[in-house]
Parts: C-alpha cells; sequence; structure tokens
C-alpha cells in the first residue's frame, strides 16, 4: 500500500485526489497539509511514501516544503502539482529535490500513475513539461554550465553520457532502450552507474545535472 500525503491550500483540490486517490486499491491518503509548513511537520509524523506539493501556498510555499523535506530525509518522494501558469517554478522544485511533476488537471489514472511511478523511485517528467524545464533553465540568470558539472561528466562514459541526456528529455527506460537499440536493463545499469558516479539521488536530479552541464540545450 503506498502512503500518500496531499498538500494544497485549496480545499477543493485537496478533498478531490483524496477521493481520486483513495478509490485505488494500492493507494492510502493518510493526511492532508494546507501550507508547506505543516506539510514538513506531517511528513515527520506520519512518514508518507509519497507527498503530492503544491507550489503557491501561505506561510511555507512548495519548494521551499520540499527543500526541507528532502534534507530531513534524503529518501523522501515529493510530486509536484504545477499548471502551466506556474512552470516558472519547475527548475527550482526540481533543485529542491522534488522527484516528478504532475499537472493539476491530470486525470484520475494519471494521478495514480504519476503517485506509483514515483513511489517505485522512478522520476515523473512528461514531455510537455521536460520542454518547459528546458526553456525556463535556458532563460534563468547563471545558467551557462557550472564547471564542477562538467568536471564530473568526465567520469561517465560516452554511452552512459547519452542515456544522461536522453533522461534529461523525458526519455523512459523503455524508451531510452528502443532508442539505443538495447535491451531495458542495460538502460537500468547504465542509469544506477550514473547515479552513483555523479552522487546524485535520482533520474530527476540527473536531468538537472544535465541541464547544468549544459548537455541540454533548448532545441537540442
Amino acid at each position: 500500500m503506498i502512503r500518500v500525503l496531499i498538500v494544497d491550500d485549496q480545499m477543493m483540490v485537496r478533498e478531490g485526489f483524496s477521493v481520486l486517490l483513495g478509490a485505488m486499491p494500492d493507494i492510502e491518503v493518510v493526511g492532508e497539509a494546507v501550507n508547506g509548513r505543516e506539510a514538513v511537520a506531517q511528513v515527520a509524523a506520519l512518514r508518507p511514501d509519497v507527498v503530492l506539493m503544491d507550489i503557491r501556498m501561505p506561510e511555507l510555499n512548495g519548494i521551499d516544503a520540499t527543500r526541507e523535506i528532502v534534507a530531513a530525509d534524503a529518501d523522501a518522494k515529493v510530486l509536484v502539482l504545477t499548471t502551466f501558469d506556474l512552470d516558472e517554478y519547475v527548475y527550482q522544485a526540481l533543485r529542491a529535490g522534488a522527484s516528478g511533476f504532475l499537472l493539476k488537471d491530470a486525470s484520475a489514472r494519471q494521478l495514480a500513475d504519476g503517485v506509483r511511478v514515483v513511489a517505485a523511485g522512478e522520476a515523473l517528467l512528461a514531455p510537455t513539461v521536460t520542454k518547459r524545464l528546458i526553456t525556463e533553465f535556458a532563460k534563468a540568470p547563471g545558467s551557462s554550465p557550472r564547471p564542477p558539472a562538467m568536471a564530473q561528466i568526465g567520469e561517465l562514459t560516452e554511452r552512459e553520457t547519452e542515456v544522461l541526456v536522453l533522461i534529461a528529455q523525458g526519455l523512459s527506460n523503455a524508451e531510452i532502450a528502443d532508442h539505443l537499440v538495447v535491451a531495458e536493463s542495460t538502460i537500468k545499469t547504465h542509469v544506477s552507474r550514473i547515479l552513483v558516479k555523479l552522487a546524485l539521488r535520482d533520474r530527476t536530479q540527473a536531468a538537472v545535472f544535465a541541464y547544468e552541464a549544459g548537455l541540454v540545450r533548448v532545441g537540442g
């Protein structure tokens, strides 16, 4: 059973997600929070498997709350809820340690599947969000490749670098395997080695690393 905490300052949103997820046989909503400050406390008390986190909230926003939650528990999994109007915050939330994004108008099935994906330790980067992320990162101040990141790239093999770029473009392991014409198990091995070599917690952070290292560019 996947235990979920829902964080949103709008009661109707919390109740709607709670009803949708509560209908799933493998998902249990263990709590709700109305702002980031309450979310940090609820995560410490309830230890949910996945946190569904809104961004704009009073007292403590979703980005800062995500940062505090991940700092307290590196294994915490936060799935950020967003809309296209809020995509300017996508990069900040990923840097804060979010495991992925889900659009607020997602269907019940997309919502449940997203929770399952993140609970399993995978990233959730829809192609539409990934494309916008690249654009937003390119416009951000100081978005040029960072020297430490460039140095770490040298630790990767040519194939691992290729896989890293495809991760950053939002491809799943199966899609990367199809693209490179290799077995999916081979891609899983490459991903594991990439995370170890770069000391990253998950593939979402790997995607952020790829942007910072300049491996992925707008239109690239």
